[in-house]
C-alpha cells in the first residue's frame, strides 16, 4: 500500500484544525469516508477534499504535502503509525502524542509537542515557542518521547517538562528548561536568559558557556560515566547528535534552580 498523501489545493483563509487526520483516528476508513471529514477553519467546516487532493491508501503512514503555517493540531495525541509534513505546520503540532512518529521538513509553530507522553518528534527548520511545555493553565508538559528540532527554538522550550528528550541542534530563546522536574534539553547553539529559570530537577546539556543567574551554584568539574551511554542513545537519530565528535563526558556541573529544589543541573561542555 501507498502512503496516504494529503496535497494542499490552496491556502486556506483561516487556520485549519487538523487533528481529525490522525493515524489512528482513520484506521479502516475508506478514502471516500476520509474525504468527507470535516476540519474546523474559523467559523467554517470544510470537508478533507476542498483542501486536499488525496491519494494513497496507507492510512497508518500519512503525507501532507504543500504544508503551511496556517495547519494546526497535526498529529494531535497521535496514537501509532507515522505523518511525514511536507512543509511548514502551524501550533501545537504533536500536541499530546502518545506513540508514532511525526517528521516535518520545515518550521513548526507554537507548542510543538506540547504535553506530548511517547513517540518521536523530528522538525529539520525552526520551532516556535513552549517547546514540549504544558498548555496555559496546566502544570505538567512532556511527559517522555524524543523531540528533534535542527534548527532553532523560541522561548519557554521545556517548560513544567516532565520527562524526555529535547535535542536542539541550533539555539534556544529565554527561559529555556524554565520550571522543569525532570528530562533532558540538549542544546548544542547558543542559550537565551533565564536557563532553567524555577526548575527543580533535570538536566540541562549544553555546549556552549550560559548566561546563568546567581541562583545556581558551581559545582567544579567532572567526567560522568552516564554521557557516553546517554550519547550512544542518539546513534540511531539522523542528526548531528548521533556523531561521535560531538559528544563529551567532561563538564563543568552547576545545580539549581536554588530558588526551588535546587536538584537540578546544567552541564556545560568543557
Amino acid at each position: 500500500m501507498s502512503a496516504l498523501t494529503f496535497t494542499l489545493k490552496h491556502k486556506p483563509d483561516q487556520r485549519v484544525d487538523m487533528s481529525p487526520l490522525a493515524c489512528h483516528l482513520l484506521k479502516d476508513l475508506a478514502l471516500a469516508d476520509i474525504a468527507a471529514i470535516t476540519l474546523q477553519s474559523g467559523k467554517r467546516k470544510l470537508r478533507v477534499d476542498e483542501l486536499f487532493t488525496i491519494d494513497g491508501s496507507d492510512t497508518q503512514n500519512i503525507i501532507i504535502k504543500n504544508s503551511i503555517a496556517k495547519l494546526d493540531f497535526i498529529g494531535r495525541e497521535l496514537d501509532g503509525g507515522s505523518i511525514n509534513v511536507s512543509g511548514d505546520a502551524g501550533a501545537y503540532l504533536g500536541m499530546g502524542m502518545k506513540s508514532g512518529e511525526i517528521k516535518v521538513s520545515g518550521n513548526a509553530g507554537l507548542y510543538a509537542a506540547c504535553e506530548m507522553k511517547k513517540g518521536y518528534l523530528e522538525i529539520s527548520g525552526n520551532a516556535g515557542d513552549f517547546l514540549g511545555a504544558a498548555l496555559p493553565g496546566n502544570k505538567m508538559g512532556m511527559k517522555g518521547g524524543t523531540i528533534l528540532v535542527k534548527g532553532c527554538v523560541g522561548e519557554r522550550a521545556g517548560d513544567h517538562m516532565r520527562r524526555g528528550n529535547i535535542l536542539i541542534e541550533g539555539n534556544a530563546g529565554d527561559y529555556c528548561g524554565s520550571r522543569m522536574t525532570a528530562g533532558t534539553i540538549a542544546v548544542m547553539g547558543q542559550t537565551g536568559r533565564y536557563l532553567g529559570y524555577a526548575m527543580r530537577r533535570g538536566t540541562l546539556l549544553l555546549w556552549n558557556q550560559p548566561q546563568l543567574s546567581t541562583s545556581f551554584n558551581d559545582c567544579g568539574t567532572h567526567t560522568l560515566a552516564f554521557l557516553p551511554i546517554l550519547f550512544a542513545s542518539f546513534k540511531t537519530l539522523n542528526s548531528r547528535f548521533a556523531d561521535a565528535s560531538t559528544a563529551f563526558n567532561r563538564v563543568q556541573r552547576y545545580a539549581g534552580d536554588m530558588s526551588e529544589m535546587g536538584r537540578g543541573e546544567v552541564l556545560v561542555r568543557k
